[in-house]
């Protein structure tokens, strides 16, 4: 049965001119040498300096000297060395000197793509028939460092899109690291890190994209060929660390005592090695809040921690309904800082303060885990392609802690031999949950399918499109990387699918489905199927 797809008309492309201020690493025998020499400069030419600064980047930046303030504030390390009391310093000193370390980043400059959809928790001043909606995207720049940006639009009665103004004085996230850490899992996490093989040089890996990393690189304990038995055997305890804290403690709590375990003489390479790899999983644990009179166009999620330095790439946003009724949003994405691929979990409730942690666990080993909108039998759900080919699902009573999954679906017909995987969260109906799938076939072609699952017990594959639900036009097939198309998450409104994907990894667009004609199609598939075999 052919399924009508509608394309809308809308394209989301990436803007330059959207543009964040980054901190510019400089080493510090240069940075010493700038210290210097702004230090030496009378004061009437440093103020003539601030003042062209920012009649140059006060308009380009929200609160461009408190931005100066912070990147000078990095600079203490290096004050410590060259002896000099940054105390004694004017506060024009210190906004000078902070901008000579600070660089302008085209955020969107690259790419626009890999987009999600969910339903705005504010759905004030909007029509019965209509919906306020927030797309996610990954957008990328120079260095293609990746990051998450959003957009707010409203859908009409006819899906049609309309889009709220787009900010360009984008907003800086406040980090905050108050995590309080279970030591039990975070002890797994740091005996995980050293049970995996990495087969690959880091000199190689830094030059990979995220999306040409093995599949077993998923942490820096090992580079080099090596056996895992033999890693297991040699595996060095954190509990020189771990024993001296309590049964929860706060990245404060592991910092202290990790300073006092560094000033012991006697501290063997493995352990200064433990002890990376505490702070690299620490590290990825944080907070950000973004100020309430920014517009949500202008909230900018930039990799902030060490496990996500080289990029955020493709969150899967879901609205979530826990057991009591109350809405919390959760995205699953793929954090990459060089050379190791970690799962993460974003939690927010309004979209201005973000909660971001790892996802632990043996499952938590690859790319593309997508969460179901609820618990099933009082269990959160989770999909997730652990072996980079196959659609499997995962159950845990908690949210961040993976360790079994079950296959539900291997690649059946010809368009999806190399490989299936969600396009995003599992989305309920009367019928069952719709998962919308991407799918690898012949010429590395990415394209589109559908499957319908069980409510009661989404291990249960009820039908599957045997044809691709969309594949690339003549339009979307040109691009970064060609013959792409790729979605992070759909929605249901006014009784459509809305699917908004990315084309060839640069731009974006959405698309519309009848749901009654997608359901039909899925719960008849297999039923063909099963009657042709009967024929036959």
């Amino acid at each position: 049965m052919q399924v009508t797809v509608t394309r809308k008309k809308f394209i989301f492309s990436p803007d330059p001119s959207r543009i964040i201020a980054r901190f510019l690493q400089i080493s510090e025998e240069r940075s010493a040498d700038i210290i210097r020499m702004v230090l030496a400069m009378p004061e009437k030419e440093v103020n003539i300096a601030m003042s062209q600064l920012l009649r140059g980047y006060s308009q380009r930046h929200r609160n461009i000297s408190r931005i100066f303030e912070k990147h000078f504030a990095k600079l203490a390390p290096v004050f410590n060395k060259i002896e000099v009391n940054e105390k004694d310093l004017s506060v024009s000193q210190k906004a000078l000197l902070g901008s000579y370390f600070t660089m302008e980043y085209s955020i969107e400059s690259a790419a626009f793509f890999n987009p999600s959809v969910v339903e705005n928790p504010d759905q004030s001043e909007v029509k019965s028939d209509e919906k306020r909606v927030i797309f996610s995207f990954r957008a990328t720049g120079e260095g293609h460092i990746s990051s998450i940006v959003f957009r707010s639009g409203i859908l009409d009665k006819n899906n049609n899109l309309t889009i709220e103004p787009v900010g360009k004085m984008l907003a800086e996230a406040d980090v905050i690291k108050r995590h309080v850490y279970d030591k039990k899992s975070f002890k797994e996490k740091i005996d995980e890190m050293q049970a995996h093989i990495v087969e690959v040089h880091p000199a190689t890996l830094d030059k990979l994209e995220v999306s040409q990393v093995p599949e077993n690189v998923i942490s820096p304990a090992v580079v080099g060929k090596t056996d895992e038995k033999k890693i297991n055997e040699n595996a060095v305890s954190p509990a020189f660390i771990l024993d001296k804290l309590e049964a929860s403690f706060t990245y404060g709590d592991l910092m202290r005592n990790i300073e006092i375990a560094r000033k012991n003489p006697d501290l063997t390479e493995d352990q200064k090695k433990i002890i990376q790899q505490m702070m690299w999983l620490a590290s990825s644990h944080y907070e950000i809040d973004f100020s309430i009179d920014s517009a949500i166009s202008e909230r900018v999620i930039f990799p902030i921690s060490a496990t996500e330095q080289r990029g955020i790439e493709d969150a899967r946003f879901v609205k979530f309904t826990e057991e009591n009724g109350d809405i919390v949003y959760y995205a699953t994405y793929t954090a990459y800082d060089g050379m190791v691929v970690l799962p993460k979990l974003i939690k927010t409730k309004d979209f201005y303060n973000f909660k971001i942690l790892p996802i632990n666990g043996e499952v938590a080993q690859n790319k593309g885990m997508a969460l179901f909108p609820r618990k099933i039998k009082g269990k959160y759900a989770m999909l997730c392609r652990i072996d980079g080919v196959n659609n499997y699902i995962a159950y845990s009573d908690s949210i961040n802690l993976w360790h079994e999954a079950k296959i539900i679906q291997r690649p059946k017909y010809p368009w999806e031999l190399v490989q299936i995987g969600n396009a995003g969260s599992p989305i309920e109906t009367e019928d069952g949950w719709l998962v919308i799938t991407h799918a690898v076939g012949s010429m590395r072609e990415y394209t589109l399918g559908a499957s319908l699952y069980d409510l009661d017990n989404p291990e249960i594959e009820i039908g599957r499109l045997a044809e691709p639900l969309m594949v690339p036009n003549e339009v979307e097939r040109e691009g970064y990387v060609p013959n792409v198309i790729y979605s992070c998450g759909s929605i249901i409104h006014n009784d459509e699918l809305i699917i908004p994907y990315a084309m060839s990894d640069h731009s974006s667009t959405y698309a519309t489905v009848k749901i009654k004609e997608l359901l039909l199609a899925l719960k008849t598939s297999e039923k063909s199927e099963e009657e042709l075999k009967g024929e036959k």
